[in-house]
């Protein structure tokens, strides 16, 4: 498998999963006509996409489906809830389908089962993606990591994780209490130190590559995320270079093209 970030921030959020020629999305929180940039750097356009697996109806992992649904009559797979509430995004003749947490499906060949996160937007989650024996693992937006999400994530060999605040930046930053307590909840991001220990139990399970995503623009630094859970990881007596790679994913561009 290979796989792309073409955004990830609290801004928006979509990536790209390839293997052969089935090619699919998580997510499309970016306008079409970025996603269409995106792809257009991979060689593909809209109308090539299998699907769209969506982790939930928030606007930054939502926002381009209207135009890409238009435009491509892509099929879009989601929980019930989220499913529900950007029904009104999709065109006429689009193909929607309902996925339940815990049950794998399908797509061309390769096997997705998603996974339930704890966020404030009903039914989220988190998915894994497996093929030939490689797995992907996809988990941002989540206050806590549940027993279900370490579960489904463990032994993923390629990683994609939130590392979204600094907790000092966030309590000492621009964001109204509101808006911080939201963040810091059970129900919010994860936090650059959480997403370290979350890191050492991916590496001691197996991964050997992790990527930080998610990073908030006013509350954190992607040079900032990589330190916190490098240290974390040099810690627990693990060399990043040696024996995981650890990059963050770019905030508002196409990331590096990687392989599962």
């Amino acid at each position: 498998m290979r796989v792309t970030t073409l955004a990830s921030s609290s801004s928006g959020n979509c990536t790209l999963v390839s293997e052969g020629d089935t090619h699919i999305l998580i997510d499309a929180g970016i306008s079409c006509r970025r996603i269409t940039d995106g792809l257009r750097l991979q060689g593909l356009s809209p109308c090539d996409l299998a699907a769209v697996v969506v982790t939930h109806a928030h606007t930054d992992h939502t926002n381009g489906l209207r135009v890409l649904c238009k435009n491509a009559r892509t099929r879009v797979i989601a929980p019930p809830s989220p499913l529900s509430s950007i029904c009104g995004l999709f065109a006429a003749g689009t193909e929607a389908e309902e996925i339940s947490p815990g049950h794998s499906f399908d797509i061309r060949g390769l096997e997705v089962c998603a996974f339930r996160t704890s966020h404030d937007s009903p039914d989220s989650v988190g998915y894994t993606i497996t093929y030939g024996g490689r797995k992907l693992a996809f988990a941002t937006d989540l206050g806590v990591v549940t027993a279900e999400v370490s579960a489904a994530i463990r032994g993923a060999d390629l990683a994609i994780i939130e590392s979204n605040h600094d907790i000092t930046m966030l309590k000492y930053g621009s964001y109204p209490p509101s808006l911080k307590r939201r963040v810091l909840s059970d129900v919010g991001h994860l936090s650059n130190l959480a997403c370290g220990a979350l890191a050492v139990e991916l590496v001691q399970s197996g991964t050997t590559k992790l990527v930080l995503a998610h990073l908030s623009r006013e509350n954190n630094t992607p040079q900032l995320a990589l330190q916190e859970v490098g240290g974390a990881l040099a810690s627990a007596g693990i060399a990043v270079g040696r024996d995981v790679d650890l990059s963050a994913a770019p905030q508002f561009c196409v990331g590096e093209t990687m392989g599962v």
